[in-house]
């Protein structure tokens, strides 16, 4: 039958299909996010394939590189620098950078992470070498900002951004690193008798500040205790001087009041004379060594030392 295909034709077809599948399948391709496939055909420069899905022309078209969009790190050896002073020191520097262009990444420059570390050495000896030791440690910032800008414009035409650049380690040489370690021991212990002679100062401030405050106290209770005494011995002597004026004026009331009651009761002239002479004989009690009695009370006088000497020879007998 001339339609009918013979087995041998039949498994070459399918062969075939099988084969063109293969092919097929082999060309696909799916790019993943922050990734980039650089395209060649015919070993000319094609395109730049982003996320999604590609086919590929068989024998045609290959992919040249693959290349990753996300930010690296390259953390580069120690390289020998030599400073300003001419001290040699061991440094190491890290790298933060980001491929933006695929296709001038591929063709801009070979090797290019070699690239980058020889650029770094030769930039960070120029910048160190520019700075004495002291200004190398302290200056990290300064560097790292120096260091980005210059090594970001030279990797530019690579398609690549230099993001940040850092000093890892700052190693001196040994002698240095132990005069270090001297001055800082001799930094600190400075320090310290510092702040131990402050904390001295101070405490001999607080306890000077606080005996003046306890001499300052004891002169206030002392003043205080003497205003006191002195407000109370005046008003001791108000209430005696107050006490003897109402002494005084009772006395003289009741001189007073016995006048008013003998001038009622209408006494003659012997009775007069008699109250004359009993006040006379208190003052003769006084320390007076002469008294001098009126006329009118001597008669009466003697009468009275008659009647008491009668009085007195009665009782002896």
């Amino acid at each position: 039958m001339p339609n009918n295909i013979s087995i041998p034709g039949a498994v070459a077809i399918a062969i075939l299909v099988v084969l063109v599948l293969i092919v097929i399948v082999r060309n696909i391709y799916v790019v993943q996010q922050s990734k980039a496939y650089v395209v060649e055909r015919l070993g000319a420069f094609h395109s730049v394939w982003g996320v999604g899905l590609h086919l590929k022309v068989p024998f045609i078209e290959r992919v040249v590189k693959k290349v990753s969009l996300k930010e690296q790190v390259a953390d580069f050896d120690p390289q020998p620098v030599i400073t300003k002073d001419n001290v040699t020191m061991q440094i190491d520097t890290v790298i933060y950078f980001q491929i933006t262009d695929p296709k001038l990444y591929t063709y801009g420059v070979e090797y290019p992470m070699n690239a980058i570390e020889n650029l770094t050495a030769t930039t960070l000896r120029n910048i160190i070498g520019e700075l004495e030791l002291d200004q190398s440690l302290t200056s990290r910032d300064t560097i790292n900002a120096k260091m980005r800008a210059i090594l970001d414009e030279a990797t530019d035409p690579w398609g690549i951004k230099v993001n940040r650049v850092e000093l890892k380690n700052i190693i001196p040489p040994k002698e240095i690193q132990n005069a270090m370690e001297k001055q800082m021991k001799a930094e600190r212990e400075r320090r310290e008798s510092i702040l131990q002679a402050e904390g001295q100062k101070q405490s001999q401030i607080l306890v000077a500040e606080g005996e003046k405050q306890s001499a300052i106290l004891r002169a206030d209770a002392e003043k205080q205790a003497a205003i006191l005494k002195a407000e109370g011995e005046k008003e001791a002597r108000i209430m005696a001087a107050q006490a003897e004026a109402q002494a005084i004026l009772q006395v003289q009331q009741a001189m007073a009041d016995s006048l008013k009651l003998l001038n009622a009761a209408a006494p003659n002239d012997q009775v007069v004379k008699l109250k004359a002479l009993e006040t006379m004989e208190k003052v003769a009690d006084g320390q007076a060594t002469k008294i001098i009695i009126p006329s009118e009370l001597q008669g009466l006088a003697g009468l009275a030392a008659g009647a008491k000497a009668v009085f007195a020879d009665e009782e002896k007998a």
